[in-house]
């Protein structure tokens, strides 16, 4: 890489660094550097730390009112390979990587090697500038999907959304209770209602209670005005 792409490629980043040669080392994949210690290896799998890390804790200052599961789930999607390159190729990463013979055509390129080749950048701007620089530049490129990550795993998930709106405006958690159940064992219905402090809504039936209950939280998160009847037919 010669001093013009490497100021394209930092402009590209938002990153100037110090020492060039962890970009350098970064951009080497394993295919052409002969040793792997001389390729980008070892920095993916610091720079995959690095990233779990900030991501964890931009989850856990975000949403205070989320379980571990919920935060799992979220973070699962986010650092997820598929993710992570197509991170690394909306950078142009790829067209800078030094890769050997045939794995310029390989799929991978665009796929797992993409991936590693992101994480080994955050290690570089890790190692060059500290865990600020690596959280500056991890949060710019996650931060328009953590939002949308977040709206994926919850858009049918009305018991969730109940209890994040109802503990940050009533400071209360939502209570379930089983009014009525009909028919044979083998073949349940229940209705379930739901009370925010004191507040009661109305109820709904399902062939579980798992699924009464999602009814019951849509049918108050619909009278609190929080979603449209209309935007969540069921």
């Amino acid at each position: 890489m010669n001093a013009e792409q490497l100021r394209q490629l930092e402009r590209v980043l938002g990153y100037t660094f110090k020492n060039p040669s962890y970009l350098q080392e970064a951009l080497t994949h394993s295919s052409v550097a002969g040793d792997p210690l001389n390729s980008n290896e070892r920095m993916e799998f610091l720079g995959d730390s690095v990233m779990g890390l900030i991501i964890c804790r931009s989850l856990y200052d975000r949403f205070p009112t989320y379980r571990e599961g919920d935060l799992t789930k979220i973070k699962s999607m986010l650092v997820s390979r598929k993710t992570c390159a197509q991170l690394a190729n909306d950078l142009g990463l790829s067209d800078h990587l030094r890769v050997g013979k045939g794995t310029d055509k390989c799929r991978a390129l665009n796929g797992s090697i993409a991936a590693g080749c992101l994480e080994a950048v955050i290690a570089a701007i890790y190692l060059d500038g500290g865990l600020d620089a690596a959280e500056a530049f991890i949060l710019r490129q996650f931060e328009p999907l953590i939002e949308q990550t977040n709206a994926e795993q919850h858009q049918n998930n009305f018991k969730s959304v109940l209890q994040q709106y109802c503990q940050k405006v009533f400071n209360r958690t939502p209570v379930y209770e089983l009014l009525d159940e009909k028919g044979p064992d083998h073949n349940k219905c229940f209705e379930i209602g739901v009370v925010v402090d004191h507040r009661r809504f109305s109820s709904a039936w399902g062939v579980t209670k798992k699924d009464a209950e999602q009814l019951a939280a849509r049918n108050a998160l619909i009278e609190l005005n929080v979603i449209a009847a209309e935007d969540y037919c069921v």
